[in-house]
């Protein structure tokens, strides 16, 4: 599993001209599911980003969680992440399967629900325009 996540002031994902989520301050997660992972990959990785702090404190510090500044997430899924750039043509042989894909990618988002005051996603599989106001900007990579 592979996350790139950005710290923002708001983000939102359209589909089909229809806005499918948004957010306001929190995190943007780009979501990638590879080949190999389970219900226990999505636990450790949704903990991970739940106790990231990466907020800044009254000192400018990275110092607080998302839920001290009622942070919200907003969840895109995003199979390009586990791409093989070996050659010009990527390959996406790493990814998961579409039907264990989606299986973990609506798992993450139940996760997520029970630790953010609010979490809003993309839609699995589907082409999406997504908009952000990056804050920073903060970008993590995380693998899990």
């Amino acid at each position: 599993m592979k996350v790139v996540l950005q710290r923002v002031n708001s983000a939102r994902v359209e589909v089909d001209g229809e806005i499918a989520g948004s957010i306001g301050k929190g995190y943007i997660v780009f979501l990638g599911v590879a080949e190999g992972d389970d219900r226990s990959t999505v636990e450790k990785m949704t903990d991970k980003i739940y106790r990231l702090r990466i907020f800044p404190d009254e000192n400018g510090k990275t110092n607080l969680y998302a839920r001290d500044v009622d942070g919200e997430i907003l969840v895109v899924s995003q199979f390009t992440l586990m791409a093989d750039l070996t050659s010009n043509r990527p390959s996406f042989s790493r990814g998961a399967k579409p039907e264990l894909a989606r299986e973990l990618y609506e798992y993450f988002i139940e996760q997520c629900k029970s630790k953010f005051i609010k979490t809003a996603s993309g839609r699995f599989a589907a082409h999406m325009k997504v908009s952000s106001e990056n804050e920073g900007p903060f970008t993590l990579i995380i693998e899990g």
